[in-house]
């Protein structure tokens, strides 16, 4: 372009050519910045628009990425936590057993009776209990006698001499006493009534 003014100013002197030329050229270059900026304008908000089209849908990718491996973290430690908590209540239960059995054993070592023992001696007091009240119910109740109006005067007797004769009666036959085994024996004794 350049080229195509100086061909048609080639008859004015060399100096004031020159400084045409320069000025030509100036306002040349200044038209080309003016075009280049205008297009630009054009298509720099097309470019921007399409730059902002990509980006959005490198950020939707970008998230859903990102969202499928903290999904997938997630699901690992839950897994973990479930895995160790599992784990845990194991040992738990096992810790827990191991020191039932202890003190159970210390308690059996002090005479103390265990929760079956003592379950067994309630069992056996209510054998017992049924069995003594259908005693009671075929047993004849024993007759009353009359009591005279007027009691005959006792001759008097030494204490001593009383004391002999019902000392020497026979008690009446009892049922005999369960065997206690000797881890509820202590037990017996210490019930309240």
């Amino acid at each position: 372009m350049v080229k195509k003014l100086q061909k048609g100013k080639a008859s004015a002197t060399p100096g004031v050519q020159l400084s045409g030329s320069v000025k030509d050229s100036a306002q040349q270059i200044w038209q080309a910045g003016l075009g280049a900026f205008t297009r630009a304008q054009a298509e720099g908000t097309k470019a921007f628009e399409a730059l902002v089209k990509e980006g959005t849908s490198i950020q939707r990718k970008t998230q859903a990425a990102a969202e499928e491996k903290l999904s997938e973290a997630t699901n690992k430690m839950s897994n973990m936590a479930t895995d160790i908590s599992s784990k845990a209540s194991g040992q738990w239960d096992k810790l827990e057993n191991i020191f039932e059995e202890r003190v159970a054993k210390a308690l059996n070592k002090l005479g103390v009776p265990s929760a079956k023992d003592v379950t067994a001696l309630i069992d056996r007091i209510e054998e017992l209990n049924k069995t003594v009240q259908k005693l009671s119910a075929k047993a004849p109740a024993p007759k009353a006698t009359p009591a005279p109006a007027t009691a005959p005067k006792a001759k008097a007797v030494e204490p001593k001499a009383a004391a002999k004769p019902a000392a020497k009666k026979a008690p009446a036959k009892r049922a005999a006493a369960p065997k206690i085994p000797k881890s509820v024996a202590p037990a017996a004794t210490n019930t309240p009534s």
